[in-house]
Formats: C-alpha cells, structure tokens, sequence
C-alpha cells in the first residue's frame, strides 16, 4: 500500500495467508508491537474483526482477516509474555481478540490508561497525536463502515495512523510516567487488563437495560421484550445494527401505547416506512404476544443487592469526597480517574479502622490506597465511634450489566 505522503511510512496491506505469514516471520523477534482492531459494530449486527493494524518499531502493516484464516502465528506473538503489546483503550480491542481468535493478551501497555494517570484531560488518541507528535487524524473515517470492500485509500490511510506512531507515543508516556512516579500506578491497571475477555449477554435480558425502560410498566415491559427480540433477529438475518431497523425510542413508544392496527402503528412519531410496510405485521404480531403474557409471568427488573440503611451514608462518602477531591487537586488528576464514587461507597460500607483494611476491596488498587488511604481512614474516625454504627446503606436500584467485567474500568468512555 502506498504511503499517502512523501514523509509517511510504507504500509503493507496483507490479505492472503501466504503475505501474512511472510510478514510475521519478519517481525517475529520484535519484543514490542503496537496493535489496534476495527470492528464495524455502528453499521452491523455481529460484531467482529474487520481489519487490524500492526506496528513495530520499522515496520507497518494491514492484516485484512476476512479472506485469510485466524491467523495463529500472530497469536502466538501477542500472547508471547516478553513481548509488550501496546494499545490505545485496549478494553474493546482485548474482547474482540478473545471472541475471534481465543487469544488471552498479556505484557499490556494502553497509551489511553497512561495519558489519564498523567492527568491530561484530552486522552482521545487524536488529540495524543497531535499533541506529542504534531499529526492531525481526518475525521472523516471515524465511523467508517470497515466491513465494506474493497477499503478506499483514505480508509486505509486513516486506519494506519492508529498504529504508526503508537510506539513512540508508548515512549513518552512512560517517560513521564516515571518522572511523575506513577509507573507502578500505571502497571497494576495494565495487570487488571489481562483478564479481558469477551462475555456473552445473557439471553432475552437487552430490553431491561435499554435507556427509558424502567419508565414502563410491566406489561409494557413484556411488550417491549418481544418487541426487542423481533428487532434482534431482523437484524441478525441482515447482519445491520439494531438501530438501523429500528430506534429503542420507536420501541419504547409501541410499547407504552400498545398499537393493534397498521393505522395506529403508522401514526408512531419515527416508525420507519419501509419497515410499516415489509413487517408492520410482524411488529403487531410482538406487541399481541406481549399483550398475551399472563400477569404472573410478566419480566420485571432483578432486585438489586440490598443494604441495611444508614442515615449517616451519603456524610460519609462526602467526607471521603472531600478527600478524593483534595488529592486530585494536589496530584493535577481528574477525580474520577482517581477514585469512582462507587468504590468510595464501597469505603464507606467497609468503614476501615486501618489503611490496611482497606486491602479487604478488590476494586480498590494498591496505588489508590497508597494516596487516598490514610485520608479515608481518618475522615471516617468520627463515624467508627458512634455507637452501634451501621456501615451500610440502600444503594439506588440498578440493573446488572450482564456479561460486562466486574471491575468497570474508570478509563472507558
């Protein structure tokens, strides 16, 4: 593939088995390389692989999995743990190598991670080139349709910047990092990334997690449920994204208002026309069975874990706020990446006596403690000397997100 300007690296486009494993012998005793995926989950229904880019230190290539098979000897690279694969916001790019491939990352540096524990607050890989390495990405491509082919120039073109510069941007981060004295912070959130992997929904549970649902009534719910499920398997038999058959708001809608005619269906603020016409039936069909559900089987949202109530709760986590905020301040990080306010909860709950204690959460990273730990410890002494003290509370009901990771990770956008 030809480099699209005069100072920009060669790139190779690798699409037969042959040209990919010539090109990995080549890079096979490289103990860095940077990686990134592009999925196509905006414009299709199965989400999956449809190109990755590659970077060592000299060389740059495009590995176009459709027409080739899984390609193992890459496998074998990243999963090699003296080799370090570096990332930008690596969650995504771990869980669709897990789902492909089978592959378990290890030796894990995201450059996405590492901008945040250094406290820049424009840690989007775009703004990281341009800041470190004066290049400014098109944006043009951002939602490209990377399961389209043939891949235009500019496709291409756009898709290895995510990697050229990945290693020197590794470079300068770390450098920085070990100025700051935050390069052992920076470990242990790569450490908790190794166990990425791809977990898949639990059946039939999407339509409690969509935006507006807890609005609904229970049998508005069982519409709804059938409502999803009619959509899911439109758009699995076209492979198109759920939104592009129909929006969760037109949903939301037949299923609050129950429509029983192609008339009443069609008045619906956003119903698609196409979609009135080829499968009005079928959409009226959904909101029959759902209407048909007996009243003792209707869905409804899972009880979420229950805590004794403690008027004193919400002062606690405020004192701990308080402390968060301060350090934040002083350490020139943004509050959250330092601290999320559900593993401040989790303080309060546990109301540690010492800093020690607070090793008892497995959210809570060794770094946080380091910075955070006294100050909590001792913004709560008051409270662990009222008597008979509860450290518990009623948290607001939540839906669990089924088949995400136990430990949401601060750094997800």
């Amino acid at each position: 593939m030809p480099a699209s300007r005069a100072d920009s690296p060669k790139v190779a486009y690798l699409d037969s088995d042959a040209a990919l494993t010539r090109a990995l012998e080549g890079i096979s005793h490289a103990k860095e390389l940077a990686i990134d995926t592009e999925g196509a989950s905006f414009h299709r229904f199965i989400d999956r692989i449809y190109l990755i880019q590659l970077s060592t230190r000299d060389t740059h290539m495009i590995v176009d999995p459709l027409p080739i098979a899984a390609p193992a000897g890459l496998g074998r690279l990243l999963e090699d743990p003296t080799v370090q694969v570096v990332f930008h916001d690596a969650d995504y790019d771990l869980r669709l190598l897990h789902q492909d491939y089978g592959w378990h990352i290890t030796n894990i540096f995201d450059t996405r991670i590492a901008a945040q524990l250094l406290g820049l607050t424009a840690f989007g890989l775009a703004a990281l080139l341009e800041r470190f390495f004066e290049v400014k990405l098109d944006k043009k491509h951002q939602r490209a349709d990377w399961s389209m082919r043939p891949l235009t120039q500019g496709m291409l073109d756009y898709a290895a910047q995510d990697t050229i510069h990945l290693l020197g941007l590794r470079d300068l981060l770390r450098r920085d990092l070990e100025k700051k004295g935050r390069w052992a912070w920076a470990q242990e959130e790569f450490q908790r990334l190794e166990g990425t992997r791809w977990q898949p929904e639990e059946p039939n549970t999407a339509f409690l997690r969509m935006k507006g649902a807890r609005d609904l009534t229970r049998r508005e719910l069982a519409l709804l449920r059938e409502l999803v499920a009619w959509r899911d398997a439109v758009a699995l038999q076209i492979d198109r994204s759920t939104f592009r058959v129909i929006g969760n708001e037109v949903l939301l809608e037949i299923a609050h208002t129950a429509p029983s005619t192609p008339e009443a269906l069609g008045a619906i603020k956003g119903m698609p026309r196409g979609i009135l016409e080829r499968a009005g039936r079928d959409v009226l069909a959904a909101v029959q069975r759902g209407l048909d559900v007996p009243e003792a089987q209707l869905p409804k949202f899972p009880r979420s874990a229950r805590w004794d109530r403690d008027p004193d709760f919400d002062t606690k986590v405020g004192a701990l706020k308080s402390v968060r905020d301060d350090a934040a301040k002083r350490l020139e990080l943004d509050p959250g990446v330092l601290c999320s306010r559900e593993k401040m909860e989790a303080v309060a709950r546990l109301l540690p006596e010492t800093v020690d204690a607070l090793t008892e959460l497995p959210d809570l990273r060794r770094w946080q403690i380091a910075e955070l730990g006294e100050g909590f410890v001792q913004a709560l002494t008051q409270f662990r000397k009222k008597r008979g003290a509860v450290p518990t509370a009623t948290p607001t009901d939540a839906v669990p997100v089924v088949g995400a990771a136990a430990d949401e990770s601060p750094y997800r956008e």
